[in-house]
């Protein structure tokens, strides 16, 4: 006998408390295996593909795409065991949509011992490699007659395998409701339905094996003439105002959100302060030059922007005040000994900062080769929370978007932040004479709290010298 077990949202890691579903990977009735991706969801730092911890086959999903699932929450139920390849199976729970099914195999609450199908052996947070974690009990609802449920269409919208999803549900005549459990998984639903005094036992839910959704009590609701009350209220929405004709209203959520939360936090929090000098950059652009025809056609080449983060680790190590954050709490500057070097990326998906870990103990080609890595992990959504998140100073190259200068927020909670502008043919005093070379602006956004301007105006003259005479980085060498 089959064992349908239910997969709920894992910790994904890093604080994250909820992700969007983002596009499923398998269809209600599709046989998975252990570990294989079902879903690909993105959370507030990164897109993730989630593996079911279950072999068998697919009975239901939960989640539309594009809806938001708090940790913990169902994604999908598995037929698991000897009959869960059978058709029935799959054609005993209901199309993946919204809201899922969970349909519950005849004598599955006896099922209680691992030997039922395959286990996991990936590592999520509430999953493993262990014995099979606890599940709900979850209890068929008692079939509601098709007399009591009406006719739509011509036919029956009765409770069954082929039941049709009625356009409005119906409110049984009889005195009592029908007793049993209420076909109802979400408290959400059970919340609208209490505040506006429905009562879910009358219903016939229009979710696969009747299960009550949402709609079905907003529709009972209109059709009572109760106004439909959100299931949770705030005064932020009641207060509101209107949106014009020409109005368009973004939710700050997912990756956005988190931006916006960070950005207000940095400024709410530090007294920054911004100091920038123009840069003579073409002897560095001859030493990359000259590196990369030294390595030969088939070595990798060394970027720019890895020689910029190897200056920049030479540069905290002579100005550690640098590399560091405040404990508010404790009142406290807290120094860091390792550079985990963060650099801004613009994606489809907004504004992400990869970060590259111990860049103090790498070479500039090793610090190109990590770039590179998280580069285009960034840019196909692959980056994990684990890669976006700890960085002690960031580096940001906004003169790929044709600018010379700006004044960036910090990347909170840390100290600093170089800005690199465009590097442009410019006329510039040369050797006493007056030539054409290439220049470009380097400003440093710095913490006041940490160091005041000696310590920065330092640091971005070093940065500076470096960048004018790559030889400087010899002397530490």
């Amino acid at each position: 006998m089959a064992e349908v077990k239910e997969f709920t949202l894992p910790d994904l890691g890093e604080g994250l408390t909820e992700a969007e579903v983002v596009r499923w990977l398998v269809e209600v009735g599709e046989v998975v295996a252990v570990d294989q991706p079902v879903v690909e969801v993105e959370t507030a730092k990164a897109m993730v593909e989630v593996p079911c911890p279950y072999g068998g086959v697919v009975t239901a999903r939960y989640g539309a795409e594009g809806e938001e699932l708090a940790v913990g929450a169902p994604l999908l139920t598995v037929a698991v065991g000897a009959d869960a390849s059978a058709p029935a199976a799959a054609e005993g729970s209901g199309s993946g949509g919204a809201d899922g099914a969970v349909a519950e195999a005849d004598g599955a609450d006896a099922a209680e011992d691992g030997g039922a199908g395959e286990t996991s052996g990936a590592v999520l947070v509430g999953y493993g490699t262990g014995a099979p974690p606890a599940r709900r009990r979850r209890v068929r609802p008692t079939p509601v007659p098709a007399a009591a449920a009406g006719q739509v269409n011509g036919v029956a919208s009765g409770y069954g395998r082929h039941a049709v999803t009625p356009e409005v549900p119906v409110r049984a005549e009889a005195a009592e409701p029908a007793p049993g459990p209420v076909p109802v998984i979400s408290p959400l639903v059970r919340r609208l339905a209490r505040q506006n005094g429905v009562e879910l036992r009358t219903l016939t839910g229009s979710g696969p094996d009747g299960l009550i959704l949402r709609a079905d009590v907003e529709r009972a609701i209109g059709a009572a003439g109760a106004p439909a009350a959100a299931a949770e209220p705030s005064a932020a929405a009641a207060s509101a105002p209107a949106a014009d004709a020409g109005e368009v209203r973004i939710p700050l959520r997912g990756l956005r959100g988190v931006v916006a939360d960070k950005m207000s936090r940095s400024r709410r929090e530090i007294p920054e302060a911004t100091c920038w000098v123009d840069v003579d950059a073409t002897e560095l652009l001859a030493a990359r030059r000259a590196m990369n025809a030294a390595g030969g056609p088939d070595a990798p080449k060394i970027s720019l922007l890895a020689l910029l983060a190897r200056i920049c680790t030479a540069a905290l190590a002579r100005y550690p005040e640098l590399n560091a954050r405040v404990d508010t709490e404790a009142r406290e500057i807290v120094r860091l000994e390792r550079v985990h070097v963060g650099f801004a990326a613009q994606t489809d998906r907004g504004l992400v900062v990869p970060v590259v870990r111990d860049a103090h103990a790498r070479s500039a080609e090793s610090l190109s080769e990590e770039l590179g890595r998280l580069t285009g992990a960034a840019r196909d959504g692959s980056l994990t929370p684990g890669e976006l998140t700890g960085s002690t100073f960031t580096l940001n190259n906004y003169g790929v978007f044709g600018v010379d200068g700006s004044t960036p927020i910090i990347n909170h909670p840390e100290a600093a932040m170089l800005g690199v502008g465009r590097i442009v043919p410019k006329p510039w005093v040369y050797e006493g004479g007056l030539a054409v070379r290439q220049v470009t602006q380097l400003s440093l956004t710095f913490d006041h709290r940490v160091c005041d301007g000696g310590v920065a105006g330092g640091f971005l003259r070093y940065v500076a010298d470096c960048v004018e005479q790559p030889a400087v980085l010899l002397r530490g060498v």
